[in-house]
C-alpha cells in the first residue's frame, strides 16, 4: 500500500513541476524516474525484478524488438525503447532533411499553393496533419510539419504557436482513425482480432466527423491573431518566396525525397511486413547518416536529446504506477461504476481513458484495458467491438489535452521550445483542453446514436 502511495506522489509531484516549468522537464522526469527506482522498488517494495521490467533494457536483444511478424503489443511495461528508438531515427531524418533545405521548399511550395496567405495554410496544414497521421505514426507527421511551420512562420513573420497547436492536435485526431494511426489502436487491434478497415468504418466516421468540427474551432479561436501578425507578400523578395532557392544541393536534396518515401512505405507497411518501428528508425537514420555524410555531425548535434531523456524519465515513473497495481485499481474501478448499462459503460471508459490519457501514457493504459473491456463485454453482454471504439476514442483524442498526454504533443512543444518558442501548459490547455471536450462530445453523440 505505502508503495501505491508513494509511486502515486512521486507522479504527481512531477507532474506539478511540470506543469510549473521552472526546472528543465528532462530533469523532472529524471530525478523523479530515480526517486521511483530506489524509493517505490528498492525501499518499499524490495523488488530488484520490478525495477528491471521497467528498466527493460532486454527488451533490446529480443529479436522481436526488431522483427516482429505477428504484432502482439503485449509487451507495453516500462521504458518503451521502441519508442525512443524511433523518435531518435526521425528526429535525424528530420535534421539530414532540413540541412537538403527540404522543409524550406515545401514551406514555400504549400505557401505558394495558397498564394501566402495564412488563414488557408493554417486550415491546410491541419488536414494534412490529420490524413498523414492516419498512415503515418504521428510523431514523424509533427516533426516535420512543426519544422516547415517554424520556418514558414519565420519567413510570413506570423506566430507558429497556433498552428503547431492545431497540427499536433489533428495529428492525434487522424491517429485514432486507423489501426496503425497510433499506438494504443495497434494494441486493440492485434489484441482483439480488428482490421484497418474495420477501424476506418467505425472510428473513421468519428474522427471524419470530429475534424470538421475541429477546424471550425480553432479557425475560430486564431483567424483573428494569425490575420493581425501576417505579413503580404509584396514585402518580400521573390526570391525569398520561391521554393527553388531552398534548394542548395540537388542531390542532397532529391537523396533527402527518397529517404522520406523509404520512411513513408515503412511506417505504412510495417504492420505487414513484421518490421518494428524501432528498426524502420534505426534504418532511416542510418540512411539520412549515409546520404548527408558531409553533414553526419552537424545532423547529430542536432538531435533534440533532452526530450529524449524525458520520454525515458516519463516511461520509468508510469512504470511505477504500472507495478504497484495503480493502473489495474482504475480499470476496476471503472468496471464497478459502470453498472449495467451499455450506454453507460460505453460513455464512462471512453471519458474515464480520456481524462487519464491526458495525464498517463496512454499505451500501457490501453494495454490494461483491453482486459477489461473483454470481461465486461463476457459479463454484461455489451457488443465487445464497440467497446474497443470507445476505448480507442478515449485513449488517442483524450491524450490531446496536455503537453504530455501523446508522444506528438511532447514532441511538437519540443520543436517549438528549441526554435525559441516556447508553449507552456497554460497555453497548451487553453486551447486543447476545450478542443478534446468538444471531440468527445462529438464522439459520445456519434456512438450513442450508431450502436445504441
Amino acid at each position: 500500500m505505502f508503495a501505491q502511495i508513494l509511486a502515486v506522489a512521486i507522479f504527481l509531484v512531477m507532474f506539478i513541476l511540470i506543469i510549473i516549468d521552472k526546472i528543465e522537464r528532462h530533469i523532472v522526469t529524471l530525478v523523479s524516474a530515480g526517486l521511483t527506482l530506489i524509493l517505490v522498488f528498492g525501499v518499499c517494495m524490495h523488488n530488484a525484478g520490478a525495477a528491471i521490467e521497467t528498466l527493460n533494457i532486454q527488451q533490446v536483444f529480443t529479436l522481436e524488438f526488431w522483427y516482429e511478424p505477428v504484432m502482439s503489443g503485449a509487451n507495453s511495461s516500462g521504458v518503451n525503447w521502441a519508442t525512443i528508438v524511433f523518435i531518435a531515427g526521425m528526429m535525424i531524418m528530420v535534421e539530414g532533411m532540413a540541412k537538403a533545405g527540404f522543409f524550406r521548399w515545401m514551406c514555400m511550395a504549400f505557401a505558394k499553393a495558397v498564394r501566402y496567405q495564412v488563414i488557408p495554410l493554417f486550415l491546410l496544414f491541419m488536414v494534412l496533419s490529420a490524413v498523414l497521421s492516419m498512415f503515418i505514426a504521428s510523431i514523424t507527421v509533427i516533426l516535420f510539419l512543426a519544422a516547415v511551420t517554424v520556418e514558414l512562420a519565420q519567413l510570413l513573420r506570423f506566430d507558429p504557436i497556433p498552428m503547431i497547436l492545431a497540427e499536433v492536435f489533428c495529428a492525434n485526431l487522424g491517429g485514432s482513425a486507423t489501426m496503425c494511426g497510433d499506438p494504443p489502436n495497434i494494441i486493440i487491434g492485434t489484441s482483439l482480432g480488428y482490421s484497418f478497415g474495420d477501424f476506418i468504418l467505425n472510428i473513421g466516421v468519428i474522427a471524419g466527423v470530429s475534424l470538421i468540427a475541429t477546424l471550425v474551432y480553432f479557425y475560430l479561436v486564431y483567424h483573428k491573431q494569425l490575420r493581425a501578425t501576417s505579413v503580404h507578400p509584396d514585402e518580400l523578395s521573390a526570391t525569398v518566396l520561391d521554393p527553388k532557392a531552398a534548394i542548395q544541393d540537388k542531390s542532397s536534396f532529391a537523396l533527402s525525397w527518397v529517404v522520406f518515401a523509404v520512411a513513408v512505405v515503412l511506417l505504412i507497411t510495417h504492420a505487414y511486413t513484421g518490421l518494428t518501428v524501432a528498426l524502420i528508425g534505426t534504418v532511416v537514420a542510418l540512411l539520412t547518416l549515409l546520404t548527408s555524410w558531409r553533414h553526419a555531425l552537424d545532423i547529430l548535434k542536432g538531435v533534440d536529446y533532452k526530450t529524449l531523456l524525458f520520454f525515458v524519465g516519463l516511461f520509468i515513473v508510469v512504470g511505477g504506477l504500472e507495478q504497484t497495481g495503480i493502473l489495474e485499481l482504475l480499470a476496476a474501478f471503472i468496471g464497478t461504476i459502470s453498472g449495467g448499462s451499455a450506454v453507460a459503460i460505453v460513455l464512462i471508459i471512453m471519458w474515464v481513458s480520456a481524462i487519464a490519457s491526458a495525464f498517463v501514457d496512454n499505451v500501457p493504459f490501453a494495454a490494461t484495458m483491453v482486459p477489461v473491456i473483454k470481461s465486461l463485454a463476457a459479463t454484461t453482454g455489451t457488443d465487445l467491438s464497440v467497446l474497443a471504439w470507445s476505448l480507442s476514442m478515449g485513449t488517442d483524442v483524450g491524450g490531446s489535452a496536455t503537453p504530455i498526454g501523446a508522444s506528438a504533443n511532447v514532441v511538437g512543444t519540443s520543436v517549438a521550445a528549441k526554435e525559441g518558442f516556447s508553449i507552456g501548459w497554460g497555453r497548451y490547455c487553453k486551447v486543447s483542453a476545450p478542443a478534446t471536450v468538444v471531440v468527445l462530445v462529438i464522439a459520445s453523440v456519434c456512438m450513442i446514436l450508431r450502436y445504441f
